[in-house]
């Protein structure tokens, strides 16, 4: 499966099957919002927090991915990302993109 953020792969004709996405919730335990609370006092990057994210934005993918492959697509175009705060300490975090198949 071929992932790109443009919406052109150089040297094939593409045709559009629609649009895929993924998404998790994602929540770190209260020790770790606790220790990352305290960082906030002295700056920094908060790096279980990176994690969280980098982990939640990988699982998203996959599930778009896995979205775009029970189409029978060879590709996603035009992969964007988006992520919100659904309650304190937890993140949503979207992958969407336009499934598509070599003509």
């Amino acid at each position: 499966m071929i992932l790109v953020t443009t919406d052109y792969i150089s040297g094939k004709e593409l045709q559009m099957l629609g649009l895929v996405k993924g998404s998790t919730i994602q929540s770190k335990n209260i020790g770790r919002d606790i220790t990352q609370g305290l960082k906030t006092l002295v700056g920094g990057e908060l790096k279980a927090y990176t994690d969280m994210m980098n982990d939640a934005r990988a699982l998203a993918t996959k599930r778009m991915a896995e979205e775009a492959a029970a189409m029978g697509a060879d590709a996603v175009v035009n992969i964007r990302y988006a992520s919100a705060a659904v309650m304190q300490g937890a993140a949503e975090v979207m992958a969407y993109g336009t499934a598509v198949k070599f003509a």
